[in-house]
């Protein structure tokens, strides 16, 4: 059985909102919790100033800024997205094993350079908002479940620390990749909330039982009457 601690450090609640909706919730949710995620939209307008910000609150931060490009380009974006201090950083799967190392070296630059922990790095696999016919728009015609083991193998091996997927996946990841593997898996939705742009998507004990390491969980929590009453609500599943 999990204590409040350790349910807490299992969700990572996600600001897609403005800065100062993202202040609010991390200033009254702060003490409690301990992961946010810092996403593309709050990133791009607030700048690595926003990783800052979150880290003085106590809070540990889940860059998912999903790079993918050139190797060379990834190398220097993810030297400069780890200098932020980020705990975690999102890269995509599908820009093959050099990038992914490319990623690798960046980070361990980043951290030589601060003198202190690697950011460690996941790897998109196939997006919580795709389904098959999704992948069959751009040309992907293997199961959702078979693309995703192919880019989580290629990923671990070119030395991501873990993956992104589905909940649905999570089982299937952790055997695939072993105990180590930092699987996080967005599209996971207490019973009864909204899905959302979501498909396909579990419950916060579902997703851990199946093997994620970290849920990433944003409009049950931030869209709350009561983000705290919300976000204890989750950790009080997961102490169950």
């Amino acid at each position: 059985m999990l204590t409040y601690e350790q349910a807490s450090d299992k969700v990572i609640i996600a600001l897609d909102c403005s800065r100062e909706r993202a202040f609010e919730l991390a200033d009254m949710l702060s003490g409690k919790a301990t992961w946010v995620k810092v996403g593309m939209t709050l990133f791009y307008a607030e700048g690595p100033a926003i990783v800052d910000a979150m880290r003085e609150r106590g809070l540990r931060v889940f860059l998912d800024l999903k790079v993918h490009d050139i190797p060379f380009q990834v190398q220097g974006a993810v030297r400069a997205a780890s200098l932020t201090g980020a705990d975690i950083l999102s890269i995509h799967g599908l820009g093959s094993s050099a990038m992914v190392a490319a990623a690798r070296s960046g980070a361990e630059e980043a951290a030589e350079a601060r003198g202190g922990e690697r950011t460690r790095l996941v790897a998109i696999s196939v997006l919580t908002s795709m389904d098959q016919d999704a992948l069959a728009e751009i040309g992907v015609t293997s199961p959702v479940a078979e693309e995703v083991a192919r880019l989580a193998s290629l990923s671990y091996g070119a030395g991501a620390d873990g993956i992104v997927c589905s909940p649905q996946e999570a089982a299937q990841m952790r055997e695939l990749l072993g105990p180590d593997a930092l699987i996080v898996t967005p599209g996971v939705r207490p019973a009864g909330a909204e899905v959302g742009d979501q498909k396909r998507i579990a419950t916060p004990a579902a997703a851990i039982e199946a093997g994620a390491s970290k849920l990433v969980i944003g409009r049950p929590i931030t869209g709350a009457e009561d983000p705290v009453a919300a976000f204890d609500a989750i950790c009080a599943e997961l102490m169950a």
